[in-house]
């Protein structure tokens, strides 16, 4: 297909085999008609499901711990274990603890003008939703989202990405061993199956990866008005106050640029530190990262960038930075050549139209910018896309409040790096650049379902006031209402 579109952050350097796109519309056409027969999933259907998705994760979790080692040529268990596996069990463990209140009826007050009539709102399911997983995540931004869209009554169905071919199949294996092809299904596919998979006419799509794939999904989905969630990335800024201790800080973030190798849509993307502490911030960044992992070539815990073509994108990052005449500090000078393996760099005071400043890095590169006020390090956040992610160190509560009012960004941690995320009764998403639409938790539940209004009239009632002919009655009412 021509210009078929990558829909990665960025790719690795071997796609899953294609399916066939054309028998996509086939497979929506039978979901929809199954959502049809059974357009209300009850209470126990819902949580059989979430049962069902549960022990596919569960008897599951040490092949996805070798598949997605394999797709990044090495994976740090321990970052599989906690960020994909227990993510994903405490996502469907939240929605199958709250799923009857989210789904109980809520009354809403009528106008006295209307009494006694009633109102209220219901949950109802869309339909069939259409998820898009990115490959840095590959197994929990496929299922944490399928675990909200099936406890609010929908079908699924998920185009995993096909850089990390391995996690797909995986995926497709497990799944369709606990669930029906018209309950839940996996697509596997390169390009064309992926711009196939956003044209389809789904009741919502959830969309996972660059903000660049992300304007074309909107685009593919508007031709059916089919309304899309987009979780995107972008620049997330970190800003150090001047009352922070250096050496906590350091821990924090270089622990949020360094688990995944930074391969994290909300992993922390530049530094705003104090001038005169910038040199000390460096040291910290060095000491915190040696202290975490000692070594790094045959370092278990920490893990390879992806794929050789985004090694080779994230090293002229530093290239490009370096003949700019931008500070260049690495964490480590051990040798792991023959490896993807990558310590994160620090860029010291990098121009602003390089591309480490002016693309998302997703990957161990840390560029550290001075400033000289927090009024300035709010208006260089403010000057740029709103981000995914924004990261406060401080302890003044005036300083908190005026980055927390004068800042937008899709979600914020105080004092930590992306723990926010982890928080299923916090809504994720962007804003802006960043995405668009929440899901997690309770707003994952709305996002997949359609908060009906429903209006009661009483058997006795007014509403004829409302109906012509009109007469002196009504304009007695209008005077009231609206004077003369």
């Amino acid at each position: 297909m021509a210009n078929a579109v990558d829909f990665s952050h960025e790719p690795s350097d071997q796609p899953a085999e294609s399916a066939p796109a054309r028998s996509l519309d086939a497979q929506l056409a039978a979901m929809k008609a199954a959502h049809r027969k059974q357009p209300a999933p009850s209470y126990e259907v819902r949580i059989a499901r979430l049962d069902k998705l549960e022990k596919a994760v569960q008897g599951n979790k040490e092949a996805f711990v070798k598949a997605i080692a394999s797709d990044f040529g090495h994976r740090s268990r321990h970052e599989t274990l906690t960020a994909e596996v227990f993510m994903t069990l405490a996502a469907i463990s939240h929605c199958r603890e709250h799923l009857h209140e989210w789904m109980e009826t809520e009354s809403r007050p009528v106008s006295w003008l209307f009494a006694p009539a009633r109102a209220e709102v219901m949950a109802q399911p869309l339909g069939v939703v259409g998820i898009i997983a990115p490959w840095n995540y590959p197994m929990q931004l496929a299922l944490s989202p399928l675990a909200g869209a099936i406890a609010a009554g929908n079908r699924v169905l998920i185009k995993p990405s096909e850089f990390t071919p391995e996690t797909s199949r995986e995926l497709a294996r497990c799944l369709s061993a606990v669930f029906s092809d018209d309950e839940v299904l996996v697509v596997t596919g390169g390009p064309e199956v992926g711009e196939a998979f956003s044209k389809l006419a789904f009741d919502h799509l959830l969309f996972t990866g660059s903000t660049r794939v992300g304007k074309v999904v909107m685009r593919a989905a508007a031709e059916n008005l089919v309304p899309v969630t987009l979780e995107l990335g972008g620049k997330s800024p970190v800003i150090i106050a001047d009352d922070f201790p250096l050496d906590v800080a350091a821990t924090r973030i270089m622990f949020g640029k360094s688990f995944n190798a930074g391969q994290t849509c909300i992993a922390p993307d530049y530094v705003l530190v104090p001038r005169r502490k910038v040199d000390a911030f460096v040291d910290e960044c060095k000491a915190a990262f040696s202290q975490m992992y000692p070594t790094v070539k045959d370092n278990v815990d920490y893990t390879s960038v992806v794929s050789d073509r985004h090694f080779a994108r994230l090293q002229q990052l530093v290239d490009e930075a370096r003949v700019t005449g931008a500070k260049i500090v690495p964490t480590s000078t051990e040798d792991t050549s023959g490896t993807r393996k990558m310590a994160p760099v620090l860029i010291v005071n990098p121009p602003d139209h390089v591309g480490a400043m002016s693309e998302e890095i997703f990957g161990p590169i840390l560029p550290i910018k001075p400033y000289d006020t927090l009024d300035d390090a709010i208006a260089y956040v403010n000057d740029h896309d709103r981000p995914l992610a924004l990261y406060f160190f401080g302890y003044d509560d005036d300083a908190l409040a005026k980055v927390l009012e004068q800042t937008v960004s899709g979600g914020v941690s105080v004092n930590e790096t992306m723990m926010h995320f982890a928080q299923d009764d916090l809504p994720f998403g962007g804003v802006g650049g960043s995405g668009m639409g929440h899901y997690h938790g309770k707003e994952g539940f709305d996002t997949f379902s359609k908060k009906k209004p429903v209006f009661y009239q009483a058997r006795v009632n007014g509403g004829g006031l409302l109906r012509p002919p009109y007469g002196k009655a009504i304009a007695m009412v209008l005077r009231f209402l609206v004077g003369r």
